[in-house]
Formats: C-alpha cells, sequence, structure tokens
C-alpha cells in the first residue's frame, strides 16, 4: 500500500489523533463508537488556481470535488445506516474550509497538515512540486479500527456509491 510502509488491513487500530475540522471541532476517530466511513483524498483545486506541477501526468490525482460531491450527495444514505462521513487531506483546514462551504458537504473535512494520522498508518502517497499528497483511499472504521480499506479508487465519481453498497450489503 504505502512504499516502505505498512499495509492497510481490516482490524488495523486506528492512531488516536485528534484533527481539526471544517466544523470547527477537534475530532479524535479512533475512539467514536460505530462506524465512520474517511474517505481520504488528495487535494482540492480552487477555482480559477492552477494545479500542482505535473497534476494532470499523476493517475488518480484528479477528481476529489467530485468524488465528495457524490459523498455529500449521499450523506443522508449513510447517516441512515448509522455511518458518520469524513474528508481527509493534508491540506490546512482553512483551505478545506473555502471547499466545504463553496460545495456545501454536509460532513467535516480533517486536515492533517502535520502528517501525523496519516503517518502513523503508512498511508500510501505521491509528490509532486515539493509536496507531499495523499493517495485516494477510503477507510470504512468501526469502533476505532479499519473494518474495510478501500484502494486504490479507480473511479472518484462513483466511489461513494461503491461505498454505500458495501455499507449496505454489511448492515443486513
Amino acid at each position: 500500500m504505502a512504499e516502505g510502509g505498512q499495509r492497510l488491513t481490516t482490524g488495523m487500530a486506528l492512531p488516536s489523533v485528534t484533527l481539526p475540522a471544517t466544523d470547527g471541532a477537534e475530532i479524535d476517530v479512533a475512539p467514536l463508537p460505530g462506524r465512520s466511513v474517511i474517505a481520504v483524498y488528495p487535494w482540492t483545486g480552487r477555482p480559477g488556481q492552477p494545479n500542482p506541477p505535473l497534476w494532470d501526468d499523476i493517475p488518480g490525482a484528479h477528481g476529489s470535488t467530485p468524488e465528495l460531491e457524490r459523498f455529500g450527495a449521499l450523506s443522508p444514505r449513510f447517516e441512515a445506516l448509522g455511518a458518520r462521513l469524513f474528508g481527509l487531506s493534508l491540506q490546512e483546514v482553512g483551505y478545506q474550509q473555502e471547499l466545504a462551504t463553496r460545495l456545501g458537504l454536509p460532513f467535516p473535512l480533517l486536515s492533517d497538515a502535520g502528517g501525523e494520522f496519516s503517518g502513523a498508518l503508512a498511508l500510501p502517497s505521491f509528490a509532486t512540486g515539493g509536496q507531499t499528497y495523499l493517495k485516494r483511499l477510503t477507510l470504512v472504521v468501526r469502533d476505532g479500527a479499519i473494518e474495510v480499506p478501500f484502494y486504490p479508487v479507480p473511479d472518484p465519481a462513483t466511489h461513494a456509491d461503491e461505498v454505500l453498497a458495501w455499507l449496505e450489503k454489511a448492515t443486513r
């Protein structure tokens, strides 16, 4: 999964790391009871601003906005199944707040700008333009441990549907 790092596996405990969220909260997902879905994404741009260098050449780099929008559209169905939704990236929370507001996301984005959460799990990453970005993946977490990792994510625009379908089967 991550070069030189561990593989994300079912049952792996989440690190206890408190992260700032776009809703103003400080959230540690590890002690949360029940299910959470954490959509990890590399980066989101802003209208009129350039992408990082070579972004168009990096497989899987594009697609964060449609992916997060789809999770947002499906959020009532995730909630009905008892799952909390979160997005997570290495971007600063202030940058994420602009996106969350612009897209009207009904769930918080978590900032792992210090890399403590992603580093503890050895999440896969890539670099361009002197910056590190997380590869796109989703963790379904139950009672502080990974229930299922979704990686790689071949189609960000339909990925939320894939996770929801899995969750619907798992809750039957």
